[in-house]
């Protein structure tokens, strides 16, 4: 049954379009095909480098053991795959972050341009697509992997600001995309009919009759998914009420040089409301691909709620002898992969709609940082970090690579989706095709 025929069903049974995103996705109003499997792909941002020495895991026989960057994530060390030694290669104008965030998914050079940099020659927009919108565009061909969005693009506290420092994916040369970094505009994207942020009313009260009049006809299975997202829903909305009445009354924010980027005390929050609402996304198979954006490369935020009051960049370019911006950084670092470890607990927590076991397990996560390391602009180990249980191979390890292109990483991404492309980014550093991660 494709997304027209269940449209018909459902105006059948006196259902109007505004509650269709919350039932378009279930199971039960799904073509059932055996041959296809649902797989997703999120892939997680974080800016100005890492520190490798607190950050790369060590191999013990099969397992792995994590360092204080990676801690949080112990709960699914057996579900996590690092992968050293995959360098970006691309090249050409920019400087290092500019090439690092603008060549990160296109492994293509950035075009010329007069966007002048900390370093190095101006440059301007990539100069081609990204993985995750070149594999939602193969998802998209296919009508039994076809979703309503095919991607969605979150961020959090992202200037608003259009510069290759805060763009990570693109539709192809020259077409850079914003992520949504205010959950009232998701929101109102993914579920429409939003009422102005001063007088939020519950989008659920416009359809609430409607959703009580197709649960009286859904399986059980279909009832209590569409229970969870009117109940995530609801939770967004008092959450989004919080943050702002957090925001209003306490820290207010001033008008300063936008390169300084004092960020809200409430990100927490807001980041956890992005989260769970990629999370009701993919549950609801709104998309099939998402990014998740934090702030941007050289990106100065101020994370005053880890009593970190120092800019994140500024910080990133200490030498390691300084302990007290090292130690800062660690909790930056530390708090990203907190974030991170909270969307691989709520894609564990939700069932798998209409499959077996839970959507992490059905979902190929990949933590990305525009640098290797923020002191030296190195564009050499990257810290490629794979999650999940989409992937088909053996988690819970450390890889090792002999110093390999990253575009052959991101075909491995693409060969993971079955879609067999041969090369991707800069036709000579796709040589050598997908890396082997067996």
């Amino acid at each position: 049954m494709n997304y027209f025929s269940r449209r018909d069903f459902l105006k059948g049974l006196g259902v109007s379009s505004a509650a269709l995103p919350f039932i378009n996705g279930l199971p039960g109003l799904q073509a059932k095909s055996p041959k296809v499997s649902k797989k997703r792909l999120i892939i997680m941002f974080s800016p100005n480098g890492t520190l490798p020495g607190e950050f790369w895991p060590d191999q013990s026989k099969d397992s792995i053991v994590l360092k204080p960057i990676m801690e949080p994530l112990s709960d699914f060390k057996n579900d996590i795959l690092t992968i050293r030694g995959v360098h970006n290669k691309v090249g050409g104008d920019g400087d290092d972050h500019m090439k690092g965030i603008g060549c990160l998914l296109t492994a293509k050079r950035l075009h010329r341009g007069n966007i002048q940099g900390g370093g190095h020659t101006p440059a301007g927009w990539s100069s081609g697509i990204s993985i995750d919108q070149e594999i939602s565009n193969f998802l998209q061909s296919n009508q039994e992997t076809k979703t309503r969005f095919g991607s969605l693009e979150f961020g959090v506290a992202v200037p608003n600001r259009a510069d290759p420092w805060t763009r990570l994916s693109y539709a192809g040369s020259n077409k850079p995309i914003a992520p949504i970094d205010d959950p009232h505009q998701m929101l109102q994207k993914m579920y429409g009919q939003m009422k102005d942020k001063e007088s939020l009313v519950s989008i659920l009260d416009d359809v609430a009759d409607d959703l009580k009049t197709v649960s009286s006809k859904l399986s059980k299975e279909d009832r209590e998914l569409l229970e969870e997202h009117m109940t995530l829903v609801r939770k967004v909305e008092k959450n989004l009420k919080e943050a702002e009445t957090e925001s209003s009354s306490s820290h207010p924010e001033p008008e300063i040089d936008p390169k300084i980027e004092l960020v809200n005390d409430n990100t927490p929050k807001i980041s956890r409301t992005q989260i769970d609402l990629m999370v009701n996304g993919f549950a609801n198979d709104m998309m099939r691909v998402s990014t998740l954006q934090f702030m941007r490369s050289v990106g100065q935020a101020r994370m005053r709620w880890l009593d970190v009051n120092d800019g994140h960049h500024s910080l990133s370019h200490k030498p390691d002898n300084d302990n007290s911006a090292y130690q800062k950084l660690l909790k930056i670092n530390k708090w990203f992969a907190g974030e991170l470890s909270y969307l691989c607990k709520r894609l564990k927590e939700t069932p798998e709609p209409g499959g077996d076991g839970s959507m992490f397990d059905h979902t190929v996560i990949m933590w990305v940082n525009e640098l290797g390391k923020g002191n030296n602009h190195t564009l050499n180990n990257i810290p490629f970090t794979l999650l999940g249980g989409g992937l088909g191979v053996k988690m819970g390890r450390s890889l090792q690579m002999p110093d390999v292109a990253h575009n052959r990483l991101l075909m491995s991404l693409a060969h993971s989706f079955d879609h067999r492309i041969e090369m991707f980014g800069e036709e000579k550093l796709s040589q050598g095709g997908p890396i082997d991660l067996s």
